[in-house]
């Protein structure tokens, strides 16, 4: 697999680098940089820090924050902002939005691993507009979905 560097700062003794649990991982873990337990109450919405800051290579590319799946599925800690979005030209630490949806509270230990971090290539796009577009077979119909 390709790999591109990707430079980051630690900002807090308490920081875990990024790291990949497996050689065909497609992100890698970000963990909370926290001096004691967070407990996260139904609904509530916390910043959880990571003690990171990270330089992109080049516009090209864009840092996705993404839930883990076991902590949405097992206990309901999501993203609050569905996926976190860092531009290349960010340089501030790494904090992950997290929302308890489940029923019980939930408790973050220090050096947990909160979310998972992909680096992917992006474009920025020229929007022009247009008296028609395309038709296909789809066109206009099943807005959010594909109808089947």
């Amino acid at each position: 697999m390709e790999q591109k560097i990707v430079k980051y700062s630690v900002l807090s003794p308490l920081a875990k680098v990024p790291a990949y649990a497996t050689a065909g991982a497609a992100a890698a873990d970000l963990c909370a940089a926290l001096e004691e337990p967070l407990t996260i109450a139904p609904m509530q919405r916390v910043l959880v820090p990571t003690g990171l800051a990270i330089e992109l290579p080049d516009a090209g590319c864009v840092a996705l924050v993404y839930a883990r799946s076991g902590l949405s599925i097992k206990h309901g800690l999501c993203m609050a902002n569905g996926v976190g979005v860092v531009d290349s030209d960010y340089r501030g630490e790494l904090k992950v939005p997290m929302i308890n949806l489940g029923t019980e509270p939930y408790t973050i230990a220090p050096g947990e691993r909160v979310a998972q971090l992909c680096i992917a290539p992006v474009w920025q796009a020229a929007f022009v507009p247009a008296a028609t577009l395309n038709e296909t077979e789809r066109g206009a119909g099943g807005f959010g979905s594909t109808g089947k």
